[in-house]
Formats: C-alpha cells, structure tokens, sequence
C-alpha cells in the first residue's frame, strides 16, 4: 500500500487532484481554483510535489495489474518539450492499441533505443512481429537483442518497418499530447518523466488494461481504478 504518512490533507483529497492534472487538460494553477471552491486551500506548489511524488507510485503498482499484451508491437517517439528543447518520448503499443512501454529521452540514438526496448521486452512478453519506423537507430537496437537462437538459428520476433502498420501508436499518441500540451514546457527530465508517468497510467487504465483480480466488481470506473491502486 502507497504511504500518505505525513501529508496534512485527506487521501482522497490528495488523489482526486493528482488523477486531475494527470486525466485532462488542467493546470496546477486550475486544480487550486477548483479546490479553493471545494472549500481546500491548496498551493500549485504543494500539487506539483504531489504529482511528482505519486505519479510514478502509482503508475509502477499498475504494472502488477496490468493484462498481458499482444506479441505485435508498433512502436514510435514523440516530442516533448524540456527546458526550452525538444526531448523524445519513445511509445510502444499493441496491435489492438494497449500499451506496451514508454519511456523520456534526451537523445534519439542507438543508446535510448536499447534502453526502451530493454525496459519493454523486461516487463512483456517476447513479441513475435515488431514493426518501427525507418529509424536507423531503432533498427539496430532491436537487431541487437534480436539475434538468432545458437540451436535453431531462429530469430526472435520479425522486425518490420511498414508505415501503415505504425498509424495506431501514432494516434495513440494524442491521447498524451493532449494533456501534455496546454502543460508548456517541463523544467527538468525527472519531473517531465515522473508526471508523463502518471498520464501514460491514467491512458491505460481508460483503455481498460488493468485487472484486479482480488475483488468482486470488476467493472470499475476508470476513476475508481486509479483510486484503487492506492489501497491495494
């Protein structure tokens, strides 16, 4: 269970706000309004540092819930902007849209591609089809951990790179933008991967990949998974 020890508001307080600026288009500035009307006076500052601090709590819990994925993987980089500069965010989805990985960025090279497709492929499944764009950097990363087997001489997966197979992550990909844009530019690339963490949770848990097993009603609301996932 994620510890609220310390904290001067109710959890559900504490909850509803972080699920806001990570869910829609607001922000700290909004929330603080909003609360203020509720009746809770509640610095932007004090909402930054929850954020921070429980996004990436949250959005590491829900990997112990979430569905496996399809072995058919699109996988793409975004833009986003850090301290002035255009930093990448790479994605992978599914064939059927879920959520494979993410992953912040400085570069956009053969080192970031290993490391993404490392963290990906240490937390799924090995694909069978990997499809990318003309990428380079990519191409040789998933060469690098696509070697051919020393018994059977059989590769892991298939790595294409056919445009149109990659329409779904790139359109799954406003679904961040979306909440990502009217936030300006993040300062620093912790806090611009903690909070992008945190929205990457709240994109999966609408697209339903989370399952709780340990209770009756599995039909909750996108709003009561996320609520969830702090008292499991």
């Amino acid at each position: 269970m994620i510890s609220f020890s310390g904290r001067h508001y109710p959890v559900s307080i504490i909850l509803q706000c972080v699920r806001w600026y990570v869910s829609y288009a607001l922000s700290y500035r909004n929330i603080e309004e909003m609360m203020h009307e509720r009746g809770f006076e509640i610095d932007h500052a004090t909402l930054n540092r929850w954020v921070l601090h429980y996004a990436p709590l949250l959005e590491h819990k829900s990997r112990k819930y979430k569905r496996p994925v399809h072995r058919s993987w699109r996988m793409d980089e975004t833009y986003i902007k850090i301290k002035g500069k255009w930093r990448y965010l790479y994605r992978a989805v599914d064939k059927y849209g879920a959520t494979i990985e993410f992953m912040v960025s400085k570069k956009r090279d053969g080192a970031s591609a290993k490391a993404f497709f490392r963290k990906a492929l240490r937390h799924n499944r090995m694909p069978y089809r990997v499809n990318i764009d003309k990428s380079g950097a990519n191409k040789a990363a998933l060469e690098h951990f696509n070697r051919p087997g020393w018994l059977t001489g059989e590769r892991n997966f298939i790595l294409s790179q056919a445009k149109y197979l990659n329409n779904i992550v790139e359109q799954d990909h406003r679904h961040i933008k979306r909440v990502t844009t009217p936030m300006g530019c993040f300062r620093k690339m912790h806090t611009a991967a903690r909070t992008i963490a945190g929205i990457e949770l709240m994109n999966m848990i609408k697209k339903r990949q989370l399952k709780f097993t340990k209770y009756i009603d599995q039909n909750l609301s996108p709003a009561q998974q996320f609520y969830r996932l702090a008292t499991a």
